[in-house]
């Protein structure tokens, strides 16, 4: 059974995917600072194994080859890696303190790049791998509010697209997903008015869900994408249509 190391996992996006990637018969890591309340109920669920839960704070940097090691020694050599923990302050860049700024890029780019370094020499000398990192529509579209955010996101296309060459001989793919605004904690907070705007402008008319970006990275997990590396794939109803 092929282990996938799934980080932000306790909840919202993190969780679907976490969910997802079991329901394909893969042995999931789920990684989070907290295991929440769905997190364990879905663990005692499943079959013991399938779904286990490792606690790091993700944006200690020192930390994660440690964390790395501490994975491969207690579950084997992943097969792969779903970049996915982040947090999104919102805020004008003008009056936003540096220490926020400083967090959000520590965690949301400079900690899947580090993880990604330490797992993917694993994926290496076991012949393969798969590399998912999330990424936003944000990075191309902008948003009011979400510069810092927006750059993080950005950061993380260009590492895709370069770490495919790096590692693609090596039999390691990397790819990323660009969600819209889809229907988890970060947009129950809008107002229902603007939840319809948004919608509105998708060509789709609708928000897409935490199970539709679960089922772009079930896909790219796959052996039917084994020659997809290096590319984004846009789950937005539209939205950039």
């Amino acid at each position: 059974m092929r282990n996938v190391i799934v980080t932000g996992a306790s909840r919202g996006l993190g969780l679907a995917i976490s969910c997802r990637l079991v329901e394909d018969g893969f042995r999931v890591i789920a990684i989070a600072r907290r295991e929440t309340d769905a997190l364990r109920e879905k663990i005692e669920s499943l079959p013991e194994g399938a779904l286990t839960f490792e606690s790091s704070d993700l944006g200690d940097i020192d930390s994660l080859s440690t964390l790395a090691a501490s994975i491969k020694k207690r579950h084997g050599a992943p097969f792969g890696l779903v970049n996915n923990a982040a947090i999104g302050a919102e805020g004008l860049l003008a009056t936003m303190h540096n220490s926020q700024i400083e967090d959000l890029i520590r965690l949301n780019v400079t900690s899947p790049i580090v993880l990604s370094k330490y797992v993917v020499r694993q994926m290496m000398a076991a012949g393969g791998g798969r590399i998912v990192n999330i990424s936003s529509i944000i990075a191309n579209t902008g948003y009011s509010g979400l510069s810092a955010y927006g750059a993080s996101k950005a950061a993380l296309v260009g590492f895709t697209k370069s770490l495919a060459r790096e590692v693609g001989r090596l039999g390691v793919t990397v790819n990323a997903v660009s969600p819209g605004f889809i229907t988890t904690e970060m947009t129950a907070s809008l107002a229902d008015d603007d939840r319809a705007k948004i919608a509105n402008r998708a060509a789709l008319r609708r928000l897409a869900e935490p199970r539709d970006v679960a089922n772009a990275v079930s896909f790219l997990m796959h052996d039917n994408a084994r020659n997809v590396t290096g590319t984004v794939v846009t789950i937005d109803a539209g939205a950039t249509a």
